[in-house]
C-alpha cells in the first residue's frame, strides 16, 4: 500500500493576522448597491475602508456612524459595486507587445488575412519573414486556413508564416527556408505533424511544429523600457474593464523580472499570480531542477501583489486549430484540413511523465496545471492527479486543469471527488461555437464548457480570457472584458449563429459573477484575501455604470466600469 502521508509543502493557507479596524476608517462608500459576493450573496448599502482593507460592510446608518474627522466619504448615488474582478488566464507580457512594431487590423475573412500579407510585403525587404499570429481559422468566416497557393500569390518573394497557436500555414518560400519538402521527416521523438497532399508534398499546414520552422524576426526589437512601458499600459487597461487581479498562465523568467520591476517602482496596478512555464519535452531531471529552483524563489513566499505559486505545461494541441487531443476521432474536416478519419489530435506528454511533473510540482508547493483542451487531454490530467491522490490527498493543493473545453460526466465526477479545479475561457464558446457545431454536431457538444454541470457537482471553476494579443478589452482575438465573458455564460449563443449551445448549461447572474470573483480567488489560494467584499479583506472593488443583477441580459456585455480601486486606492476612473 502506498503511504497517504502528505508531503511537506506550503498548502493553500497562509497565516493572516487577525484584522482589527482602527477607530475611524480612511474611506467610506455609501448609498450604493454593494454586491458582497459572500456566502449569502448579501447586498449592502455601504462599505468602510481602512489601511487598504475593508473595515466594515452594512447599512448606510451603521457605516456612516464610523466616520471620523479625517474620513473621506463617497456617495455612490445608487451605483452597483462588485469585488475587483479576477482573470485566471492571461499572457500579458506577450500581449502587450503584439502591436509594438505596427498596428494589426481586425480580421474576419481570408481576404483580410491576405490583404495583411500583401501590405506587409510592400514594407518588409524581399526574402525576409512576415508572421501573423493568433488569427484563428474558427474566427474567420470561411473557417479554413489560407492555402499555400494563396499565400504564394500575395507575397511570392517573402517567407509567410500564418501562425494560429500551436499550428501554422506556410507558403512555399517559408517551407524551403525551413527545409521542409517531400522527403523531410520529423525526427523521432520530436513533436509535430506535417500535412501532405496525395503526392506527399507538404500542403503548408504544420501542426504543433513551431520548432521545425526556421523563422527569423523582421520586426523592430523592443528595449527593456519598451516592454515595461507597454506592460504597464496593458495592466492599466485591465483596470479599465474592472480587473484588479490576473494570472499570468505561462510566465517566463523574463516576465517574472518585469513584474518585479513594476512592483519595486510602485507601478503595478493589478495583483499577479504567476504560473511558470514548464517545457514538458525537457528531460525530467531538468524539469525537476526548474521546479526546485522555483520553490526557492523569493516570490514563492506569499505576496499580495506578486506571487509565484504555480507551474503550467501543455498536454495537447488546440481546439481552434484542430489539434486538441480527443477521446473520439475529430472526423474528416475541410475546416481543419483533416483527412485522416482516425485522427484524434495530438497528445504531448505520456502518462508516466505527466504524473511525474505534476507530483514534482505538488511536493514543492506549486500548483500544477496543464493546457488540456480536448476531452482526451482532460481525462489524461485527471488520471495523473488520481494516481497521485492514491499516495496523498491533493484537494488542499487545488490541482488545476486549464481550458477543459471538452469534458464528460465522468470527468466532472472525478474532478469533484479529487478536488481538481479548472480555469475556462467563456469567450471561446461565443467566438468558436458555430465552427464547433458544424464540426461535431449538437450531441458531441453536450459537455462543451458545461458550466452548470460543473457548478452543480461542486467543481470550482474560474473564468479567464487567454488574452494573448492587443491592448483593448474587446480588440483582442480572445477578448478580456470580463462582462463579455459573464454574458456568454448567461446566453451561450455563438456569433454568426442562431443556435444556443446547450441552454441547460447556462449560469445565473450570481453564478456568473462568482466565476470572476470568489471562484477565481479560490483557484489562486486567496479567497481569504479577495474575491468578495467582507471585513478584513483587501479593498479591491469596482463601481459599475449599471446594475448587473437587473439590467436586460444583452446589456451585461455592455457594462462599463466607472471606477476601479485596488486596496482602497483609485487606479482607474472613467473620463466624463
Amino acid at each position: 500500500m502506498r503511504s497517504r502521508r502528505l508531503p511537506f509543502l506550503a498548502l493553500c493557507a497562509f497565516a493572516l493576522p487577525a484584522y482589527v479596524a482602527a477607530a475611524a476608517p480612511d474611506l467610506i462608500f455609501h448609498s450604493g448597491k454593494i454586491v458582497t459576493v459572500d456566502e449569502q450573496f448579501y447586498i449592502a448599502e455601504a462599505l468602510a475602508v481602512e489601511g487598504g482593507r475593508i473595515a466594515a460592510v452594512g447599512s448606510n446608518a451603521t457605516i456612516l456612524a464610523l466616520a471620523g474627522p479625517q474620513t473621506r466619504s463617497i456617495d455612490l448615488q445608487g451605483k452597483t459595486v462588485l469585488p475587483g474582478l479576477i482573470d485566471t488566464h492571461t499572457h500579458p507580457t506577450d500581449a502587450a507587445m503584439y502591436e509594438f512594431d505596427h498596428p494589426v487590423a481586425d480580421m474576419e475573412t481570408i481576404a483580410d488575412v491576405l490583404d495583411y500579407f500583401r501590405e506587409r510585403a510592400k514594407v518588409v525587404p524581399e526574402g525576409e519573414w512576415i508572421r501573423l499570429q493568433q488569427v484563428f481559422i474558427t474566427r474567420l468566416r470561411e473557417q479554413r486556413y489560407p492555402t499555400r497557393a494563396e499565400l504564394d500569390e500575395v507575397a511570392p518573394n517573402h517567407a509567410i508564416y500564418f501562425r494560429t497557436g500551436p499550428d501554422a500555414s506556410l507558403n512555399t518560400l517559408a517551407l524551403e527556408l525551413s527545409g521542409i519538402d517531400k522527403d523531410f521527416r520529423i525526427p523521432q521523438g520530436s513533436l509535430g505533424r506535417i500535412e501532405r497532399d496525395e503526392n506527399g508534398e507538404p500542403t503548408g499546414i504544420i501542426r504543433s511544429g513551431e520548432h521545425l520552422i526556421k523563422f527569423r524576426e523582421s520586426q523592430k526589437l523592443p528595449t527593456r523600457a519598451d516592454k515595461r512601458r507597454r506592460l504597464k499600459q496593458l495592466i492599466a487597461d485591465y483596470n479599465k474593464v474592472g480587473l484588479t487581479s490576473i494570472v499570468d498562465r505561462n510566465a517566463s523568467a523574463d516576465a517574472v523580472t518585469l513584474y518585479e520591476e513594476l512592483l519595486d517602482d510602485n507601478e503595478l496596478t493589478a495583483r499577479v499570480f504567476l504560473s511558470y512555464a514548464i517545457n514538458a519535452q525537457s528531460p525530467l531531471e531538468d524539469i525537476e531542477a526548474t521546479i526546485s529552483k522555483l520553490s526557492r524563489h523569493p516570490k514563492h513566499s506569499y505576496n499580495p501583489m506578486l506571487w509565484l505559486r504555480g507551474v503550467k505545461f501543455f498536454m495537447d494541441g488546440g481546439m481552434l486549430t484542430g489539434s486538441a487531443y480527443m477521446r473520439e476521432p475529430w472526423g474528416v474536416s475541410e475546416v481543419y484540413s483533416i483527412t485522416d478519419p482516425g485522427y484524434r489530435g495530438l497528445r504531448f506528454v505520456p502518462p508516466g511523465k505527466a504524473y511525474a511533473i505534476t507530483r514534482l510540482a505538488l511536493t514543492h508547493g506549486l500548483q500544477p496545471t496543464a493546457h488540456s483542451v480536448g476531452d482526451g487531454a482532460v481525462h489524461a490530467m485527471i488520471d495523473a492527479y488520481e494516481e497521485i491522490n492514491d499516495e496523498f490527498r491533493v484537494r488542499e493543493m487545488r490541482p488545476c486543469i486549464t481550458h477543459s473545453n471538452f469534458m464528460s460526466p465522468e470527468a466532472i465526477e472525478k474532478m469533484a471527488e479529487i478536488g481538481i479545479v479548472a480555469d475556462l475561457q467563456p469567450a471561446w464558446l461565443e467566438r468558436d461555437g458555430a465552427t464547433l457545431l458544424k464540426q461535431f454536431g449538437e450531441a458531441r457538444l453536450s459537455y462543451f464548457q458545461p458550466y452548470k454541470s460543473l457548478q452543480e457537482a461542486g467543481v470550482i471553476v474560474g473564468g479567464g480570457s487567454d488574452h494573448m494579443q492587443k491592448i483593448g478589452g474587446m480588440r483582442s482575438i480572445n477578448p478580456y472584458n470580463p462582462f463579455f465573458g459573464m454574458w456568454i455564460t448567461l446566453q451561450r449563443q455563438p456569433r454568426w449563429s442562431e443556435s444556443i449551445v446547450h441552454p441547460e448549461q447556462r449560469l445565473t447572474r450570481e453564478e456568473a459573477i462568482r466565476l470572476y470573483t470568489i471562484n477565481n480567488a479560490f483557484l489562486t489560494f486567496t479567497e481569504r484575501e479577495r474575491g468578495s467584499l467582507e471585513a478584513g479583506k483587501l479593498a479591491d472593488l469596482i463601481v459599475l455604470d449599471r446594475d448587473i443583477l437587473t439590467c436586460p441580459l444583452d446589456q451585461v456585455q455592455a457594462i462599463e466600469v466607472e471606477r476601479t480601486y485596488l486596496g482602497g486606492k483609485l487606479v482607474y476612473q472613467q473620463e466624463q
